[in-house]
């Protein structure tokens, strides 16, 4: 209950133009500086009053006015700095449209030169393609549709979105949220999430669809900023992309990348597929720590300036489940262990059609590992219609397919977006602009004849340099490989060890490289709360966690390697050439 005391003291607090003028305050000040003298005089006023010392509410208000003036850190005004220009850059789709243009008049003022480059994918001389040649705008524009539909984001977020829409229309995610917001403490909700987001590699790119969202909803119900949760699940989906305790499709298809590139100079040679599992592994531990304090010590209490503006009103309420949707939600669990059940049983056996050629289950050609998208909508999708049915909230085919609707029907921007990306990543791979840019920086790398532990370093930085242009990690590991790999073993630095390397730097730049495709969809998912956010808005939160990453994450490797712990299974650090 509100005494008449503190009424008084939150009355204080409106008085933002209390006696502005008044004689004891210099009026040499501006006026925000003598607004707020004029809130501690109130307030101060009021404690002589009642004749007591400030109690913790008091205490709590005293620190609230004096944080309002206290000028923000260094750090807090270079990262405004990068929200405001970042902000004042074109929108998203129309920023791509001006890479596409770049792409295409780069390539015509860099296609007649000789650059010295042997291609490593073909042996031969590598040539930038003029993509305003005639030839290249008429095969640009015959491909310009399969360059959407076939562009693998957009299928991965469509069909999960199907499923996610189902059981958000029914209840069930807000049912979900409301009992696991009330059996988790609140302190644990930020590594909480960064942990879900890690562990969400097993199912590749689903976690961008599925776990970022949730963070900001998560967040919103436990009244934190939705827009930290949302920094926190990406900080753990893609700045931590290459850091897991269970093994995932990533694993096989950077070691088979790696096998081809190290067999380029050692045609003999073979790598396992959990080569890097114990670093990895033991990296969400990093992550998740470093996450945490990111969140809730620098980017949370920045964004606090961020006002929530956008349409809550169907985000989920914090209230006690009733005893018909505890009912509804235990069914709905059932099913989905049911489902899980049935999974696990017939990809049990040896002979499972889930299985790989290899006869394994994580193979990246592994039926189970290329329907991990079509599972997540069934995970959705089963539970949302149990759950929907019980509750009363699906009981037609109408409201079924309603509820797909309208998750379909907020992802026109993300399609307009998905669209001019597609466009612009095929433009710049068949330029070779690419291929350029990391052959001439490995060739950089390896001039300068550094010791190894710097030479690790360097290919971390210049990997995530590459990173920031090329979004894709199994394409940009295919051209990197072949270079880096042939050049590190000569230098006696295993492939296991270089693929670590590359891992560390293509996660750490993930977060802040609007060329990401999956970095569009996280701008909208934050715009659902603060509708002028933008690419600075994305880039100003996330950099902190960037640069941590980076320098940590790099640091960490090369303490590892000193310590000689064990990269993975059958896993080296040097090689010994034959």
């Amino acid at each position: 209950m509100i005494t008449s005391y503190n009424k008084l003291i939150y009355q204080s607090l409106q008085l933002s133009q209390y006696d502005v003028s008044n004689s004891l305050i210099d009026n040499t000040f501006n006026l925000k500086t003598r607004v707020y003298f004029c809130k501690l005089y109130v307030l101060r006023d009021t404690l002589k009053q009642y004749k007591r010392q400030p109690n913790t509410l008091e205490k709590i208000i005293i620190k609230v006015i004096v944080m309002e003036n206290t000028s923000p850190t260094a750090l807090q005004r270079v990262l405004n700095k990068v929200e405001v220009w970042g902000n004042k850059l074109p929108d998203p789709a129309a920023l791509f449209i001006l890479l596409l243009a770049f792409v295409w008049v780069l390539s015509w003022a860099l296609s007649g030169i000789d650059f010295n480059v042997v291609d490593p994918r073909s042996g031969n001389a590598l040539e930038i393609n003029n993509q305003l040649s005639g030839a290249a705008l008429t095969q640009f524009f015959s491909s310009m549709v399969t360059n959407f539909s076939h562009f693998h984001p957009v299928g991965v977020v469509l069909v999960a979105m199907l499923g996610i829409g189902v059981a958000e229309y029914s209840g069930f995610i807000n049912a979900g949220l409301r009992a696991l917001m009330a059996v988790t403490a609140k302190w644990l909700l930020t590594p909480m999430i960064i942990l879900v987001g890690i562990v969400s590699h097993t199912a590749v790119d689903a976690g961008y669809v599925l776990v970022i969202p949730l963070g900001g909803v998560i967040f919103y119900a436990a009244g934190r900023h939705p827009l930290a949760g949302i920094a926190a699940a990406f900080a753990g989906v893609s700045g931590g992309f290459s850091a897991n305790f269970v093994p995932s499709a990533l694993d096989p298809m950077l070691q088979g990348i790696s096998q081809a590139g190290a067999q380029l100079l050692d045609p003999s040679i073979e790598l396992n597929p959990l080569n890097n599992y114990y670093f990895t592994a033991i990296s969400s531990i990093l992550i998740t720590g470093l996450g945490w304090f990111i969140t809730d010590k620098i980017v949370e209490p920045k964004l606090q300036a961020n006002k929530l503006d956008g349409d809550l009103s169907d985000l989920p309420k914090m209230e006690p489940l009733e005893d018909k949707e505890r009912k509804a939600l235990r069914f709905s669990l059932i099913s989905i262990m049911i489902g899980i059940g049935i999974l696990a049983v017939t990809a049990s056996f040896e002979t499972s059609p889930w299985r790989g050629t290899d006869g394994t289950l994580t193979a990246f050609t592994a039926p189970l590992m290329k329907s991990i998208v079509p599972l997540i909508f069934l995970l959705f999708l089963i539970p949302g219609l149990v759950y929907g049915y019980i509750i009363g909230t699906i009981r037609t085919s109408k409201q079924f397919i309603e509820g797909m609707s309208k998750a379909m029907s907020g992802m026109g921007y993300y399609l307009v977006i998905m669209f001019f990306i597609a466009q612009f990543i095929y433009a710049f791979g068949q330029s070779n602009l690419g291929i350029l840019l990391a052959v001439k920086g490995a060739e950089f790398l390896k001039a300068m004849a550094l010791p190894g532990g710097v030479t690790i370093a360097g290919i971390i930085v210049l990997t995530g340099f590459i990173n920031l242009f090329v979004g894709s990690a199994s394409a940009k590991w295919a051209l990197l490989a072949p270079i880096f790999l042939p050049m590190l073993m000569q230098l006696g630095i295993s492939p296991d060890l270089a693929q670590a390397a590359y891992r560390i730097g293509d996660s750490s730049t993930n977060i802040i490289t609007p060329l990401m495709p999956y970095f569009p969809l996280v701008v909208v998912f934050c715009q659902r709360y603060v509708t002028s956010a933008g690419i600075g808005t994305l880039t100003a939160m996330m950099l902190p966690f960037s640069i941590t990453f980076l320098i940590v994450w790099t640091l960490f490797l090369l303490a590892y390697w000193t310590l000689g712990i064990p990269l993975g299974i059958q896993a080296s650090y040097e090689y010994i050439m034959n």
